[in-house]
């Protein structure tokens, strides 16, 4: 599906900014899908057990797939709202390649700590700080990538959220290798977190490519300006510019398209403060334009992060043995990641409902009986709801379901939004859905506490 949306492009360079963006969007979500699915090497460490009168005791609950779900998005939403000061004050270059370094740091120390015996109440306070701090990073990461992603066409934006539904597929292939090594569980956790390692790297150097490869740099700015004349034509306001700001009112560039010493006309991609600016709408203005895809995409991962993965994770298979090692990374993980990847990389071909039907927010609402159809599924332990779906095909079929519309109405929502705007406000737009994300998942996380509980 990847190289059918690739083959969209203008030409084979149009095509290496796809394959860059697609990189770049996996690695925007590699802390977060691999801490995610370790979480059975986390509660391993933390919900150790003892024996008290011949029988097994845990000795301390941790929660940890709640808390960890919080602490990754809070972040999220913390960084989104500071954009407006680390637009003005940060550039573009360290904003993102800065945010890369440090995320490759911690994916490091993480590695290292699997081999540092520590007790467990230490363990987890590290554990969670790492957690904060990564994602903190990561999500100054997505925030600027969201901006620079929506001064392009629309399937760029697909294929950008296309490698963020990969990373987690990514995630959960390297867990089942480690699962199925020889090794014992340390050196298979040291090789499983060895993985994000080189997976950032290699999304470093696709920014550097973009950052510092000439020949790359005017071929994003050639899709830009054929995006801002073909935006416009849409708009009915041709008018031969491209322009680039933030969600901010303070001014992040809006720069005309001017000729370059060879005599042609190039699109300015950055997003630093220019003089001659356009005048833009106000934030205000922006919201009222896209208030819906905003609420759609603050439903869905509302929706989604209240149930995954703090309760399908502890949901148990109904076949024990062998396959109850793989059962979880399969069944959960894998099959979520596969299905919200496909349901993202399908809107490169299908974009339906229309961005002005209301079918599709009423679609997006729908999504909410997969709460109660995953919390019926055979979640152990459990203290109120009975068991209606206890066969392992019956967990998976909704999951797949729950995480393929997840995927497909999360990208609608994120690229149909700088369609509703103007050209000159499309990374404003890009910026408040950004926003909105954020407040979806963190809304879904603080959920997964009272939701749990409820089982």
């Amino acid at each position: 599906m990847l190289l059918d949306s690739l083959a969209h492009c203008n030409s084979h360079r149009g095509c290496l900014v796809g394959v860059i963006f697609f990189i770049l969007g996996l690695g925007t979500l590699l802390p977060w899908n691999f801490f995610m699915t370790a979480s059975l090497y986390f509660q391993g460490r933390l919900n150790t057990t003892e024996w008290s009168n011949g029988t097994v005791v845990v000795r301390k609950e941790y929660y940890f797939n709640n808390w960890m779900t919080l602490l990754s998005q809070l972040p999220l939403l913390l960084f989104t709202l500071l954009n407006s000061f680390l637009y003005q004050r940060i550039s573009e270059a360290v904003r993102i390649a800065g945010s890369l370094v440090f995320i490759l740091l911690l994916f490091i120390l993480t590695a290292v700590l699997v081999k540092v015996p520590m007790e467990e109440d230490r363990f987890f306070s590290v554990t969670m700080a790492t957690i904060w701090f990564i994602n903190s990073f990561g999500a100054v990461l997505q925030g600027s990538l969201f901006g620079l992603v929506g001064l392009l066409p629309q399937k760029y934006s697909a294929i950008f959220m296309s490698g963020q539904g990969l990373a987690g597929t990514f995630a959960a292939i390297a867990m089942l290798l480690a699962i199925a090594s020889d090794a014992d569980s340390e050196s298979a956790a040291l090789g499983y977190f060895i993985t994000p390692c080189v997976g950032t790297l290699v999304t470093l150097f696709s920014y550097l490519l973009v950052l510092f490869a000439n020949e790359t740099v005017k071929v994003m700015r050639s899709i830009a300006e054929r995006s801002s004349v073909e935006n416009g034509k849409l708009n009915g306001h041709a008018n031969g510019s491209v322009t680039g700001g933030s969600a901010t009112d303070g001014g992040v560039a809006e720069t005309e398209v001017d000729p370059d010493q060879d005599g042609n006309k190039q699109a300015f991609l950055s997003l630093e403060p220019e003089e001659n600016q356009q005048t833009k709408a106000s934030v205000i203005e922006v919201f009222k334009k896209i208030w819906v895809m905003a609420f759609c995409v603050t439903f869905v991962f509302t929706v989604t992060l209240s149930v995954f993965p703090a309760v399908t994770v502890d949901v148990k298979t109904s076949f024990p043995g062998k396959w109850e090692r793989f059962f979880i990374s399969v069944c959960c993980f894998l099959i979520f990641n596969i299905n919200d990847w496909i349901g993202r990389t399908v809107t490169t071909l299908i974009q339906w409902p229309r961005k002005e039907s209301r079918l599709f927010p009423a679609l997006v609402v729908s999504r909410v009986v997969f709460i109660p159809l995953l919390m019926l599924c055979n979640v152990q332990s459990r203290s109120f709801l009975p068991v209606l779906f206890s066969h392992d095909a019956a967990f998976t079929a909704i999951m797949a379901l729950f995480s393929l519309s997840s995927g497909y109405f999360v990208c609608l929502s994120m690229s149909y939004a700088p369609q509703l705007v103007e050209q000159k406000d499309a990374e404003t737009a890009g910026a408040l859905m950004t926003f909105f994300l954020a407040l979806g998942l963190s809304i879904g996380a603080a959920l997964s506490f009272p939701l749990r509980t409820l089982v």
